[in-house]
């Protein structure tokens, strides 16, 4: 049965431990506001532009964009048709993740998916018949050559069975995403759509392990800002050896987990910015939806202590009063904020446990 080697090297170490410090922040804010859904809405449209971009894709983001809110746009077909199909597979992953086990039949759906309307349908969601080799692009120089075709069941077969045994569950779900981000692309099962199949595949393994935190991020983004350093990693790895099982993977997971670590971080930090006083989710006992306008109004009383009508006024000042009162209401209903005092000079403080 295949097993990985690596190493747990002080980076890789260093890297779980700044994922797992924002895990903690993103999963546990005491409020999260109403455009959560806009987080993983950009996270969607992000991983999709980026990882079709990593392929050649020549859309640009306002292209993307319009293509996944369903406008025509002028470009090559094939590109559009690359941006939906990635889309409605990153849509699907969390389908796969109900699955009881990582197997074979997932990873050729995910691919069908990848490549609809773009290879042969005899080609699609389907091993690799034929020997292929990845050349450099311009010098046309032989940079990769995949196991022969007739390897590959065995290997996806040794593989799966790895995926699924004891040790694999005992391994970290960042480490483990990283083994087989590079395993797949290493094999290289498919004609086609490789790359993006095992992107996908790596984040079936965070989503069923609960790494997907709350799907805010997009690791496609960091690698296709960096393409040099994406493939730079890769290689590291393929050139020790023509034998995948035979390859040290420590490199590869320091690269992998460290991207991680860089999106979350951005993440954790824009989530802090909406997440006022860590003491209020003991106070709550539960997540809050706010919206904008309330989260404004909470910095400043967390900031200030306490706030009067007029100061809430100056916060927001392009809102009317009685948009002002309907959002103070709400805070109070919701048990964050609460009111001393009945008239013009009342105040409104966060509410002690």
């Amino acid at each position: 049965m295949y097993s990985p080697k690596y190493i747990i090297s002080n980076k890789i170490l260093r890297n779980i431990g700044q994922v797992e410090a924002s895990k903690e922040v993103i999963e546990n804010a005491p409020l999260v506001p109403d455009y959560e859904k806009q987080f993983q809405s950009d996270a969607i449209i992000r991983t999709v532009y980026h990882g079709t971009q990593i392929e050649g894709n020549a859309l640009t983001l306002d292209q993307t964009k319009q293509v996944l809110d369903g406008q025509e746009v002028y470009a090559r077909e094939r590109d559009v048709q690359e941006v939906i199909n990635y889309r409605h597979v990153v849509r699907t992953l969390e389908d796969f993740a109900k699955q009881d086990t990582y197997n074979l039949d997932s990873l050729l759906m995910i691919h069908r998916a990848t490549v609809y309307r773009l290879i042969p349908e005899e080609k699609s969601g389907v091993l690799r018949s034929t020997q292929v080799v990845i050349r450099e692009e311009g010098t046309g120089k032989v940079i990769l050559s995949p196991p022969p075709a007739l390897e590959i069941p065995y290997l996806l077969e040794d593989f799966f069975n790895w995926l699924n045994s004891r040790e694999s569950r005992e391994i970290h779900p960042v480490i483990k995403a990283a083994i087989v981000h590079y395993v797949l692309v290493a094999i290289h099962p498919f004609v086609e759509g490789n790359g993006r199949a095992s992107r996908a595949y790596a984040a079936l393994v965070m989503l069923k392990e609960g790494y997907d935190i709350k799907r805010f991020f997009s690791l496609e983004e960091h690698f296709d800002r960096d393409l040099d350093a994406y493939y730079g990693a890769f290689n590291e790895v393929d050139r020790q050896s023509t034998d995948i099982a035979a390859r040290d993977l420590t490199s590869w997971i320091e690269y992998f987990s460290e991207t991680l670590g860089v999106e979350l971080v951005k993440i954790k930090e824009k989530v802090r910015k909406l997440s006022v006083d860590s003491r209020l989710r003991a106070r709550i006992g539960e997540q809050v939806a706010l919206s904008a306008r309330q989260m404004k109004l909470i910095e400043y009383i967390s900031e200030n202590k306490q706030a009067a009508m007029s100061d809430l006024k100056n916060v927001l000042t392009m809102v009317s009063d009685d948009t002002i009162l309907r959002d103070v209401a709400d805070l109070i209903n919701k048990g964050i904020i609460e009111k001393e005092g009945r008239t013009k000079a009342a105040r409104y403080n966060l509410k002690r446990p």
